[in-house]
């Protein structure tokens, strides 16, 4: 599976990117994927390998460029409960300086270098993102409604925006929502919002989850959630991108 590292120009720097795609010489449907606060490491390279895999073009930004290249904190092999508190110590000030304006700004420049890379096809893309990745996948596509054509979002804080923030979203969506994140009254809530705003969604609580539970470098990882990620994301891009 090749894979590159790149540098996508924004109007605040070069942010440093991860990108594979399929061996096969062909041009393939884009995916823009985000990493969870914890940035591109081994498991993300991982995750991207495996959904390129399926036939996609996949882009891992460090959207914590500004910052410097990722891994902007140093990170232990695994991330457990006993180191996790310090680490999102110092992450927690980059994820608050990480403002919505800025999030459309670089989503602008992401979707941009994607679709003009010579191994992606012409078409619409999709988004994909990790607890606060989930919520920067949800903020391109509502930015980027002609271009995203599928939204997928894992273990994140998709609701924080308010229900208003559903309205520009013509994507076909799902959200995969831990149930240590989500009571399925608060469940019931965003759903109705998504109906409100007339999004095509899937929306459910993956039982016995706990919040980043598809990251198997950390104690929430569950393997049996992780599969049902897979279950619901490839099919959700194969039904939106397979004519690209």
């Amino acid at each position: 599976m090749p894979t590159k590292m790149l540098q996508i120009p924004t109007v605040d720097g070069q942010a440093d990117a991860f990108a594979t795609f399929p061996d096969r010489g062909e041009r393939h449907p884009g995916v823009l994927m985000y990493a969870d606060g914890f940035g591109i490491r081994p498991v993300l390279r991982e995750m991207a390998r495996e959904l390129a895999g399926h036939g996609y073009y996949v882009l891992v930004p460090n959207f914590f460029f500004r910052h410097g290249p990722a891994p902007v904190i140093d990170l232990p092999e695994h991330i457990g409960e006993e180191v996790r508190p310090a680490l999102m110590a110092q992450l927690m000030p980059l994820i608050e300086a990480h403002t919505a304006e800025r999030v459309r700004h670089d989503a602008d420049a992401y979707l941009r270098f994607l679709i003009t890379q010579p191994e992606v096809a012409a078409g619409p893309v999709a988004v994909t993102g990790y607890c606060i990745g989930g919520l920067l996948a949800m903020r391109t596509a509502a930015a980027h409604p002609d271009q995203v054509a599928a939204l997928a979002a894992f273990h994140g804080p998709v609701g924080v925006d308010g229900p208003g923030a559903f309205a520009e979203i013509t994507a076909q969506v799902h959200f995969g929502h831990a149930e240590s994140d989500l009571t399925p009254e608060a469940l019931g809530e965003l759903n109705r919002a998504l109906d409100a705003a007339k999004v095509d969604y899937t929306s459910e609580i993956y039982p016995g989850t706990v919040h980043g539970f598809t990251m198997s470098d950390t104690d929430a990882f569950d393997p049996a959630g992780l599969q049902r990620h897979w279950d619901r994301l490839v099919p959700l891009l194969d039904r939106t991108l397979a004519n690209s």
